[in-house]
């Protein structure tokens, strides 16, 4: 009994997300047994409406947002353009994983990226691998598949093995063919992509290769009216290198105390900031850490960054997702974060938490379907930066840019099967990225980096805190205190920087 109703819990949840609204679990927790599946056929009504619910008393709250008031068109158009709606939000249903959970996960991830190929003029007609038996020799053929396997020959060409839910073949891309060979050297395994080529009795020698990628004709949303959107990550507050300084003239300067004119008026229209990651230091998250921490308690590190997010105007909006260094686990997607360790940000009326990755959306309106927020920490950036060559060779860890381009590329935040710890779900990959964002965020590298990729704003946030000895040895190269700054009218990018 106790089982279905949480079940039930977690549809209420699932149909409030569907229309941009989270459900609080203090809410959740005030419905009674008895009225749950009173509430869970309203809602699922087709004649559900924002009174409905409110008389149910489970309408949640996003950033402070009060419920829409029908009579006054005014406060309801003005609600509307502060709304911060959660568009895609991981949240787990506990159970035990088995190895089907793994094999349901890739089949989904194929299943997901194949519908985005598919979209692909050159690979239209694709054929199933284990119909390619049946075509002539030196047929033209298209197949899309995940790649499983990579190998270089004597000759020096590139054989991969590609996989779909039928079979396998083996295909070649000849080193005779420069620009083809070079794009293929940057493929990594576990990613699915499309192939056209010519069939051969046991191998399939290939003229293109064919990515997910980002239309080239996506639009590049600008607001009607001046407002921005502010990009934190890395705060790693209670470690011995962070940088209090740094962070009250950042404090000084959103609330207008520092700054010259013009930073002062940009300070003034903040309309949103975004945290990815990383809030607090930790305890235990790499050999000898605590000899690096000042606040040793994870409950004392979060509400020491709760005290100092509270000196934030109240009325931003502040959406924050977790990292590798925060209470939870690491395997992704990673929940928001708990209340249990997070409590003093829980209680802040102004904080929005989603998972790891989410997409969220902001400032629409009636007229405005809004912006699109990507918000992923980043964890997966280390395995592409030390096996992807090319990337290595464009800057590495400086160039978090070029990583995420990579990632875009390919529609998945993580595609190789050892780039992050992942759970496996059996209903669909949430690392694929289906929806295409106006923005991608991330954060875990330390350091800013802005580009715009195909009328995406691509955006690494800063850290506040010094290089440690842990960041000496893997190469990170920080740049503390910089924050990166949109006007969501222009689209333009500032980076102010509040390092002493």
């Amino acid at each position: 009994m106790q089982q279905e109703i949480i079940k039930k819990k977690l549809e209420i949840v699932d149909i409030f997300l569907k229309r941009g609204i989270l459900v609080s679990s203090d809410l959740l927790s005030k419905i009674s047994d008895e009225s749950i599946t009173k509430i869970t056929d309203t809602l699922e009504s087709k004649q559900v409406n924002y009174e409905a619910i409110a008389d149910l008393d489970i309408y949640g709250l996003i950033s402070g947002r009060e419920k829409p008031k029908t009579e006054n068109k005014d406060t309801q158009q003005k609600n509307n353009e502060n709304a911060v709606k959660v568009v895609s939000l991981y949240k787990e249903e506990p159970k035990k994983r088995e190895p089907q959970d793994f094999v349901d996960y890739f089949n989904n991830r194929y299943k997901s990226v194949e519908k985005i190929l598919k979209q692909h003029q050159e690979l239209k007609n694709t054929v199933s691998i284990n119909k390619i038996q049946n075509k002539q020799e030196r047929e033209n053929l298209s197949i899309i598949g995940i790649v499983s396997d990579k190998q270089t020959t004597k000759n020096g060409n590139l054989i991969l093995t590609l996989e779909d839910p039928t079979g396998q073949k083996r295909i070649i891309i000849n080193k005779n063919k420069p620009q083809l060979f070079n794009e293929a050297k940057d493929i990594v395994l576990d990613e699915v992509i499309g192939v056209t080529g010519v069939n051969s009795d046991t191998i399939m020698f290939i003229n293109n290769i064919i990515w997910p990628d980002i239309p080239t004709n996506k639009e590049l949303k600008k607001s009607d009216n001046e407002k921005y959107a502010l990009f934190l990550s890395d705060m790693h507050v209670g470690s011995s290198k962070f940088l209090p300084d740094d962070f009250e003239r950042f404090l000084k300067w959103i609330n207008g105390e520092i700054g010259n004119e013009q930073q002062k008026h940009i300070a003034k229209n903040i309309g949103y900031i975004f945290i990815a990651g990383d809030l607090v230091d930790g305890c235990g998250i790499y050999p000898e850490q605590d000899k690096e921490l000042l606040i040793k308690d994870i409950y004392k590190q979060y509400k020491e960054c709760a005290e100092l997010l509270k000196q934030i105007p109240n009325h931003i909006p502040l959406i924050i997702c977790p990292g590798n260094h925060d209470a939870l686990r690491i395997s992704e997607p990673q929940p928001p974060l708990s209340k249990e360790f997070a409590k003093p940000l829980h209680e802040m009326n102004n904080v929005v938490m989603v998972s790891n990755p989410s997409i969220v959306n902001i400032d629409s309106t009636n007229n405005f379907s809004g912006f699109d927020v990507l918000m992923y920490h980043g964890y997966s950036f280390d395995y592409f930066v030390a096996e992807v060559d090319s990337l290595r060779n464009q800057g590495g860890y400086d160039r978090a840019d070029s990583i995420m381009k990579f990632l875009l590329k390919r529609r998945h935040l993580a595609p190789t099967h050892l780039s992050t710890l992942y759970v496996p779900d059996a209903l669909r990959d949430p690392l694929v990225i289906e929806k295409v964002p106006d923005f991608f965020l991330s954060g875990h590298i330390h350091k800013t980096a802005t580009a715009n990729y195909r009328n995406i704003t691509l955006i690494c946030g800063s850290c506040w805190q010094s290089k440690t000895a842990f960041q000496e040895k893997v190469g990170h190269n920080p740049e503390p205190s910089r924050v990166p700054i949109v006007n969501l009218q222009t689209r333009d990018v500032k980076i102010l920087k509040f390092e002493q």
